[in-house]
């Protein structure tokens, strides 16, 4: 398994000892390599890599062998794992490192081999798997089989054996056929397969396509380089180096490993410190330091002279108060101060100096009273206040009237004078304004003056009543109840009975037979018939009639029977009957009347008749003018009270109509019985008669 991952170190080792010796140097390239394969060894990584040596040879060297190390052992533990486990998938090393890449190419290519083997296929590889590849399959392969060797040079092609005595094998000259042999046509190294040859590159070369040529490797534009932030890539033959982007700056110096030194300015010489000064250096600078050491009381200026220290002009007083400094040659002496002081002024406490006497805080009061006392340097003055004036007579400070002096000019609207002042007031239902002259309107509606609404008005406001209610003529601000039912008009705002509530009225409607309308005023007829909450029997027929009903039972007369099509028009019931004579009966066919109806109306009392109001309408069926001049005669028999009603015949849509009429006001509530006939008169003769019973129910009718 050594010579699985060793063959391009091995090469590399040749060609590296064939090298002369690293100039400058102790360390020979065998000791350069043997640390980079220890280091691989021990730590199984070649990033943080110790070099052992500052020569670029020795460190290339170094950093080769562990890189060959490592691909020679991630290769021998991918050749173990295909043993071991027959895949390959399951390594959970990071796949993003070149040494388990060179885990995963090793352990494919085994397993391709035993595929071959398992298969009996031919243990010799196909080319184009690529060299290290084929060195893996082909041991794989051939695994277990005697007489296999696992060397580099079973690559190449077998050959028959030949038969060779030992004299003419001591005799010939291993290298005699090496197509290699003094470095062959390659341009950097040459390996002979048997039949050919193979040609390849050192680290930091690629193999043309001819095969034969090397060209150097750009690491610096492939990306393989190592190169830091801060740092640019520089290519060089077969490797690369990294130079910093910006420059190391004054009193720095750019090493070979492109880090910045400090210069030392003292021990190259290149300072410029004066004879008498001694260079001491600092990062990236120096300093002179002056052999002469000044005493205390002095300082040293920049070229070492010593100058005296005035400490005197120092901000720390170095004199006590009331004394002055006096300066002195490297040190000060203090003397004390005695200052006289004129009218107005005397000295501080510390009796340095002169300050002014303030008149005006002592409590003698040196202005009279209505006086301010003004201090000034060493004097005062007495003024008037605010608000007087000095009188030259009585030489006294009297009190100015601004209201007087400018009218109209300070307040908006009235102006009250004070002692030294004045104040501004406003007229009713104004405020004052912030600037105490102005006036503005005050919102008196804000205090709730009125019982219901307020409206500001300007300087004042007015109150009103909502819907309802009446303002009242004795205050202007309570509002009082409308009696709506009792205005003259509240006679006809409801039907049948106004209440007042406050603020508005109901309408009412009688206790039994009405509800009101949906317009809150008039009353409607409840029908109890269709509403069924009457309590007539099952015999009689309830009829409707206004605020009420009846219960009737209306039967047919002899040789009469029922049409049973009871017709229920508005305001109206009616029954008829229909002439059925018994068989034989002659009697009852020669009498002329044909049918008996009854019919029930519901007429209201009108308050105001002002003229005749039309309640049934008789039609007959009959041509109106017919062929043989038949006449058709209505009337009124029975019942007719007072006259209140009478009878017409109209011609309408091509028939005889009969319209009774109600032509005088009726008083009830009372019931009438109204009989009318309607008589089909033929040559003088009544050949057809029906009769009509009229029941009349009058009541009082709230709309």
């Amino acid at each position: 398994m050594d010579t699985l991952g060793g063959a391009r170190p091995l090469r590399l080792l040749l060609l590296l000892a064939l090298l002369p010796p690293l100039r400058g140097q102790d360390l020979s390239v065998e000791e350069c390599c043997d640390k980079g394969v220890e280091w691989a060894n021990t730590n199984r990584i070649c990033a943080s890599l110790p070099l052992i040596s500052e020569s670029r040879e020795c460190s290339m060297t170094q950093v080769q062998c562990c890189r060959s190390q490592l691909e020679k052992q991630s290769c021998s533990d991918g050749v173990e794992f295909a043993n071991a486990r027959e895949e390959c998938d399951s390594h959970t090393a990071k796949n993003s490192t070149c040494e388990a890449e060179y885990f995963k190419t090793c352990c494919f290519c085994c397993l391709l081999g035993k595929a071959a083997q398992a298969q009996g296929q031919s243990c010799e590889p196909n080319p184009k798997i690529g060299y290290q590849c084929g060195i893996v399959f082909r041991t794989c392969c051939g695994k277990g089989q005697e007489g296999i060797d696992l060397s580099i040079s079973d690559y190449a092609p077998k050959k028959e054996p030949v038969e060779i005595s030992k004299e003419e094998l001591d005799q010939e000259d291993p290298y005699l056929h090496d197509g290699c042999r003094g470095g062959g046509p390659c341009s950097q190294q040459c390996r002979d397969t048997g039949s050919s040859y193979v040609c390849s590159c050192f680290v930091g070369y690629q193999l043309q396509p001819d095969g034969i040529t090397c060209e150097d490797i750009n690491e610096c534009i492939t990306g393989t380089h190592n190169c830091g932030i801060g740092q640019t890539c520089v290519n060089t033959l077969g490797s690369f180096r990294c130079q910093r982007d910006t420059s190391c700056g004054t009193g720095y110096e750019l090493t070979d490993d492109s880090r910045c030194k400090d210069i030392d300015e003292c021990e190259t010489g290149t300072h410029n410190c004066p004879p008498d000064f001694i260079c001491q250096n600092t990062p990236g600078s120096f300093r002179c330091r002056p052999k002469l050491q000044c005493m205390s009381g002095f300082i040293q200026d920049a070229l070492g002279n010593c100058i005296d220290i005035n400490e005197c002009l120092s901000t720390n007083m170095p004199c006590p108060a009331g004394q002055i400094c006096i300066n002195t040659d490297g040190s000060f002496t203090c003397q004390r101060i005695s200052p006289s002081c004129g009218r107005g002024y005397h000295l501080n406490e510390d009796g340095t100096r002169c300050v002014d006497v303030d008149e005006c805080s002592s409590s003698n009061q040196p202005c009279g009273e209505g006086h301010i006392c003004i201090n000034a340097p060493g004097n005062y003055r007495c003024e008037c206040k605010a608000g007087y004036s000095f009188d030259v007579i009585s030489r006294t400070c009297i009190d100015i009237n601004e209201c007087r002096r400018y009218p109209g000019r300070l307040c908006a609207h009235k102006c009250e004078n004070t002692p030294g002042s004045y104040y501004c007031t406003c007229t009713m239902g104004f405020k004052l304004s912030a600037d105490g002259r102005s006036c503005e309107d005050l919102n008196e509606c804000e205090s709730n003056p009125c019982s219901q609404e307020c409206a500001n008005v300007y300087g004042s406001y007015q109150c009103y009543c909502r819907r309802g209610f009446q303002l009242s003529d004795i205050d202007g601000i309570s509002c009082e109840d409308i009696d709506e039912c009792a205005l003259p008009t509240g006679g006809h705002i409801c039907s049948f009975r106004c209440v007042n509530i406050p603020g508005s009225f109901q309408c009412t409607c009688p206790s039994t037979g009405y509800r009101l309308a949906p317009n809150a005023r008039n009353c409607q007829d409840i029908d109890e018939c269709v509403a069924e909450s009457h309590n007539c029997s099952f015999n009689e027929t309830c009829f409707n009639i206004q605020g009420g009903f009846r219960c009737l039972s209306l039967e047919c007369p002899e040789n009469y029977r029922k049409s049973g099509d009871t017709v229920r028009l508005e305001k109206t019931d009616t029954i008829r009957c229909i002439k059925s004579c018994r068989p034989n009966d002659v009697s009852c066919l020669l009498d002329p009347v044909h049918t008996i109806s009854h019919t029930v109306i519901s007429l209201p009392t009108f308050r105001e008749f002002t003229r005749p109001e039309e309640i049934i309408f008789l039609r007959a069926i009959t041509p109106t003018y017919p062929a043989n001049q038949a006449d058709i005669i209505f009337d009124i028999t029975e019942g007719n009270l007072r006259d209140s009603f009478d009878i017409i015949k109209r011609y309408m849509d091509g028939m005889t109509v009969g319209v009774v009429r109600q032509v005088r006001p009726i008083i009830g509530p009372f019931h009438a019985i109204l009989k009318l006939e309607m008589n089909y008169v033929m040559g003088g003769v009544v050949s057809h008669r029906n009769i009509v019973n009229v029941h009349i129910f009058v009541s009082e009718y709230w709309f």
